[in-house]
Order: structure tokens, then sequence, then C-alpha cells
């Protein structure tokens, strides 16, 4: 299995990043431990978090992990920053970056983020503002590389050229909605400005909510589930029905499952540097592995981007 260069920095990274939103959320501690452990025993080590999910809870119990392994120089660590944390708003300013950071690094008990991002564009405070703060951050040793994520083509182009103008650490990732059925937010500008810039993708919903597991197929799967109602809502339509048809073929003749071969399509995008995607259980995280390792031939990576269509 090749290792992926993120953008121009030296991360180098296995085709898959494990979500954390879930650590603290749908996974208790002990279960966090148990999916962290089998990710990093299969020899993947990039774990993606943020600041906000659980209000800390995800950042704390990925450290503690850490501490109690003694694996931190094993683990690539990257978090947000950027979210509501009871502001009020949605804040990248240079003064809430300097403070939010520490608390950051004291709830994953390690002196260093590999890859920092900034998590929702914030309209009040000026890239120029931002990235000058996260390139202080990295001047200073705390954080090793930066990202971006939910930043659409102008916001992106316009933060490369700050950097590039300024002298200044550059996003060397977009970590933007991606996946089968969803692509906008990712395919035509924004993935042409990464390929042209070696910035590199690391898309979110990677599994469309779970949509692409092949689970939600008539509204009577959602149950009595929120998400799954929702899931239903959005995606059970043409669009979907086909995305799921044309997984089906795909897996009836490489027999792997559909969201195996969700995940293996995002892989062989142009542009991406991996997939995120969660688990809550060693299972899942088996499965996801067996996805990142997929490779799919051209007629099938054919057949299912023109699904989506």
């Amino acid at each position: 299995m090749t290792k992926r260069r993120l953008g121009r920095s030296e991360l180098y990274i296995e085709p898959l990043v494990l979500g954390g939103n879930v650590l603290g959320w749908t996974a208790d501690e002990p279960t966090s431990f148990a999916v962290l452990d089998a990710y990093l025993g299969a020899g993947f080590t990039a774990i993606d978090t943020a600041d906000s999910y659980g209000k800390g809870k995800s950042e704390t119990i990925l450290g503690n992990w850490m501490k109690a392994r003694g694996n931190r120089d094993s683990v690539l660590v990257f978090t947000k920053i950027g979210s509501d944390m009871g502001q009020g708003h949605r804040d990248l300013s240079a003064k809430w970056i300097e403070e939010e950071v520490e608390h950051s690094l004291r709830r994953l008990q390690t002196d260093r983020i590999d890859l920092y991002q900034s998590h929702w564009p914030d309209p009040d405070t000026p890239q120029e503002e931002t990235l000058g703060a996260f390139d202080k951050l990295v001047s200073a040793g705390k954080v090793r590389f930066i990202g971006s994520s939910n930043q659409d083509a102008t916001l992106l182009g316009e933060a490369l050229e700050i950097s590039k103008r300024e002298g200044l650490a550059r996003y060397e990732t977009i970590q933007n909605e991606f996946n089968l059925y969803d692509r906008s937010g990712f395919e035509g500008q924004v993935q042409d400005i990464c390929v042209k810039e070696q910035v590199s993708g690391i898309g979110y919903f990677s599994l469309a909510r779970g949509f692409l597991s092949g689970k939600y197929r008539t509204a009577e799967d959602a149950g009595i589930s929120a998400r799954g109602a929702n899931v239903v809502a959005k995606y059970i339509n043409d669009k979907g029905r086909r995305i799921l048809a044309a997984l089906d073929a795909v897996a009836a003749r490489s027999g792997a499952k559909p969201a195996e071969i969700a995940l293996a399509w995002i892989i062989a995008q142009p542009g991406v540097g991996a997939p995120i995607a969660s688990a809550t259980s060693v299972e899942q995280v088996a499965s996801l592995i067996r996805g990142a390792r997929l490779t799919l031939s051209a007629a099938d990576l054919k057949e299912l981007t023109d699904a989506g269509r």
C-alpha cells in the first residue's frame, strides 16, 4: 500500500483518515480505544478530529488513548478550529486561534498538532489575519502544517495567493464534503486547484451518512432513527437508486461491500489525498481498511462515476 503525500508537506499517509467525530458521541471511551487500536494496528496513522466534536470530548479521548498507549509518535493528529465553541459565531480570528490551540494541545496531551485546519470560513475575519496566526503556530512548532475545510474555490484560491504573496504557511489540504452522491463541494473548481497547486483533498461524509453502505434503500429502512430518516429523505431518489445499483453491480463482480467500493472510488479521484470515514466498532474498521486497499478497474470507476451524474 503506497502512502500519499499531503500537499507539499512532509505528511505521508495511507489512503484513509479515521474520522474522530464519533469519539465520545456514538462511541464511548472503551469503544473508541478499541477502534483506534484496530486502526493503528492495521498500519494506518492519520486521525481527524476537531475542537467542536463533543465540545472537546473527541480530542480528550484521542489524547487519553495516545497517553495510555504511549504512541504519540506513531500517530498523525489532525484537528480543526473555527466552529462556535460558545462565542456565538464561527471564529478564525488571530486572538481565538492563539487561545484555542492551547486548549486543543492540552486535551490532546501533546506538544504539537500535525495538521491544524480551519473548520469553517469566518466572514468577519480577513484570511490574512487567519493565515498570519497559523503561520506563527507553525514557526513556534505547535503546528506542523495547516489545512482548510468547507472553503469554495474562490476562498481557497485567495488563501493560497495570500500565503504565496506574504510568505506564510499555506493550506496543504482541503476538507470538503465529497462522496459518490455529493460531489459539488470538491469536484470541479476546487479539485482543479488541488491538482494544479498540489493541495490534497481529504473529503468528509465519504459514505454519505451511511447511505453508500447500502443499508438505507427504502423509507422503512430508516426505522425510528432520525439520522436514517434524514438519509432516506435526501438520498432515496432516482440518482441515489442509480448509485446503489452501480455499487451492487461492482460488489457482485468484486466481492467487496458497497461501502468499501465507495471509499475506493474516492481514493481513485484526482486531487484526493484520502477519504475520511468513521467507525464505531472493530468490524467497521476492518471494512474501512479493505476499502482503502481496494483497487477498482477503469470500467468499474466509470460505471460508478456515471451513475452519480
